[in-house]
């Protein structure tokens, strides 16, 4: 699994052909698209999911903004490529959201988490996902696998 924290520090200055810098007025925000794998466990074993990261100029005091851009059938990750993960929450209620302590290490282990031991069911993102592994769990293996085979290879 290629982590975003090693993909940084290989590309000195994000230097590459899937990592951008843009400017703008007052802002400068950083762009790296990577790949996770998700190993050989859970629903998603063996696919490969993109996902886009955003690290503002006010990093670290403020979480980097991630999208899912692979299509995906998961509870927690719309198909548009929302991502609900606790640790992506500038403000927490319960004190699992961002803080200036975490790293985009802590980032990329919490997306691997979301493929095994944080894939919540009770309290989704994408209702009709989650709601369908409660009607019927070996339709939504099929489902996902389904779209592991289309969009995550």
């Amino acid at each position: 699994m290629l982590t975003l924290a090693s993909k940084l520090k290989r590309d000195d200055g994000l230097k590459g052909s899937r990592a951008s810098a843009t400017a703008s007025d007052s802002t400068r925000r950083v762009s790296v698209r990577d790949r996770l794998l998700v190993k050989d466990e859970g629903y998603y074993q063996g696919g490969k999911f993109q996902f886009e990261t955003e690290v503002p100029d006010a990093y670290n005091m403020v979480p980097p903004k991630v999208k899912c851009l692979t299509r995906i059938w998961h509870p927690n990750i719309t198909e548009t490529g929302e991502i609900c993960l606790s640790l992506l929450r500038e403000h927490s209620i319960d004190g699992t959201g961002w803080a200036p302590t975490r790293t985009l290490k802590d980032v990329v282990w919490g997306l691997n988490s979301l493929f095994t031991d944080l894939l919540n069911f009770d309290d989704p993102l994408n209702i009709e996902a989650a709601e369908h592994h409660l009607r019927d769990k070996e339709d939504f293996r099929n489902k996902v696998e389904d779209y592991i085979k289309c969009y995550a290879r």
